[in-house]
């Protein structure tokens, strides 16, 4: 579909990217807030950030931003972080708790649906479709879930963030190879801290598809972008610091796909 961009690559690799977008129809546009409009809550340059670090990866973005429907939630609503602070399948705040929508244009449950069916099912369907055709090709596939927060977010959480946040829902969506992988190249980043399964334990994209039993290992990467952007509107990339992440992240890919089940 013309919102999804998909590019197919023959490694045991895919990048997923759902938070990346910043596109809106006019017709949710139309009903968001001056907060809303300003789409502070986008994984920014994520795409960018990851773009040529390794051959043969396989990526599937949407360009449809979160507050349209966040393709990393559960289609049910079911909240991935009970008793925790956190954005809904149709966000109705942003990251720092305030409301998004006009007075009275908060979608109700039959634009949820709607929103469910237009964005959410198609890139779910397109990301399946590709975990399908790479683990024909190999036996196994790993799904690498693309994330950015800025490093500051009291709301959802206490502090200050590492760089490197990895996810894998407790080890469970995973080989512990693979997650050990992953875990090595982060710490062994001078100046960059590392935590596994801290206050980003992978999302619904992850926990998922993460069936290691059945060769579908599933890993998420949350980056806080003061490793490689400035943490504020215009929300403007540093070539400087984004390359020398990139090269960190090209030690992950890398590893990743060299990977092979014993």
């Amino acid at each position: 579909m013309s919102f999804l961009e998909i590019s197919q690559g023959d490694s045991p690799l895919v990048l997923g990217l759902p938070h990346t977008g910043t596109e809106l129809p006019d017709d949710i546009a139309s009903r968001l807030n001056e907060t809303g409009r300003a789409l502070a809550d986008t994984d920014w340059h994520v795409h960018k950030l990851y773009e040529g670090l390794v051959p043969g990866v396989t990526r599937v973005r949407t360009r449809i931003h979160r507050y349209a429907v966040d393709v990393n939630r559960d289609p049910k609503g079911v909240s991935l972080y009970p008793g925790q602070n956190t954005t809904g399948l149709c966000p109705l705040t942003d990251f720092n708790g305030i409301e998004i929508y006009r007075s009275d244009s908060a979608p109700d449950e039959v634009d949820v649906e709607i929103r469910r069916q237009t964005y959410h099912a198609p890139y779910h369907a397109a990301l399946s479709a590709e975990l399908d055709r790479v683990k024909a090709m190999h036996g196994f596939v790993i799904l690498y879930d693309c994330h950015s927060i800025r490093s500051k977010v009291p709301f959802l959480f206490d502090g200050t963030l590492p760089v490197f946040n990895i996810g894998t829902n407790g080890g469970t969506t995973c080989h512990n190879q693979i997650a050990g992988r992953v875990i090595d190249c982060c710490t062994q980043a001078a100046d960059y801290s590392s935590v596994v399964d801290g206050r980003f334990k992978g999302g619904w994209t992850t926990r998922h598809y993460g069936r290691p039993a059945d060769g579908l290992h599933a890993i998420q990467m949350e980056l806080a972008q003061c490793s490689y952007m400035q943490e504020r509107a215009p929300w403007t990339y540093d070539p400087e610091k984004a390359n020398r992440l990139r090269a960190h992240l090209k030690t992950i890919l890398e590893a990743l796909i060299e990977w092979r089940p014993s």
